[in-house]
């Protein structure tokens, strides 16, 4: 790949970045937009096998999202618990 070309997809995706972190999002993702697409059109070949690929990322990311989630209620639970006990300590 040519340096130039290095530069744009680096350049506009780390500006996109930092533009859809400080809050102006359509800029962001436009310039998102432009360093994806640069890319793209760079390695069809890899954006193609992302793409076939998609529905096992998501379904990978729901399996991640779920266990986070199930984490999240066993905490809640302890932690409910915990405090039940202790206000039993303190007399309530």
């Amino acid at each position: 790949m040519e340096n130039w070309k290095i530069a744009v997809i680096a350049g506009a995706l780390g500006t996109g970045a930092m533009l859809l972190l400080t809050g102006k999002k359509t800029a962001g993702i436009v310039l998102a937009g432009v360093g994806a697409a640069v890319l793209a059109s760079e390695y069809p070949d890899k954006l193609e096998e992302i793409r076939d690929r998609l529905p096992e990322y998501a379904d990978r990311g729901m399996r991640i999202l779920d266990g986070v989630s199930r984490a999240g209620e066993r905490i809640t639970d302890l932690l409910e618990k915990r405090g039940r006990i202790a206000l039993r300590e303190f007399g309530y």
